[in-house]
């Protein structure tokens, strides 16, 4: 059966769709809605970003679903990766703050969401994630450092 949202962020098709049991998950159908696709419309960069408050996690589907989409749009020129950040409480403002599992500060995320860090900072969240979890991920941590 489909998962039901644990909270009151849900819209009236949200709802209906989690109670068809044609389209259930059982059967194969995930759906995830995305939280940013942030853009600078003067310069075309863009990224996707996902939000996680109180140190959540991407579900099983979330991760599957976002890494379709990242794949499929890593090569146009002006992508800056899909990123995960993470808030220890609900904010920057109220707690720690993560970016693809590290930890950074107010100032950095700023800097993030500008496009002003390092090429490595828009490394796809998946692309980090797969290196880590690889026989090579020492060269990853190098060649980001």
């Amino acid at each position: 059966m489909t998962r039901q949202r644990n909270d009151s962020h849900s819209t009236e098709f949200g709802i209906w769709l989690r109670k068809q049991r044609d389209i259930s998950s059982s059967i194969g159908f995930i759906a995830t809605n995305l939280d940013y696709m942030w853009q600078n419309y003067k310069t075309g960069e863009w990224m996707f970003l996902e939000e996680k408050r109180h140190n959540s996690k991407m579900t099983w589907s979330q991760s599957q679903q976002f890494e379709v989409i990242d794949a499929a749009v890593r090569n146009c020129i002006k992508y800056r990766g899909f990123h995960l950040i993470v808030f220890g409480n609900t904010s920057p403002d109220d707690g720690l703050i993560f970016i693809d599992d590290e930890e950074v500060s107010n100032k950095d995320l700023l800097e993030f969401l500008r496009f002003d860090k390092r090429k490595e900072w828009y490394i796809s969240y998946f692309k980090k994630k797969n290196k880590k979890s690889s026989p090579n991920a020492a060269t990853l941590r190098e060649e980001t450092a």
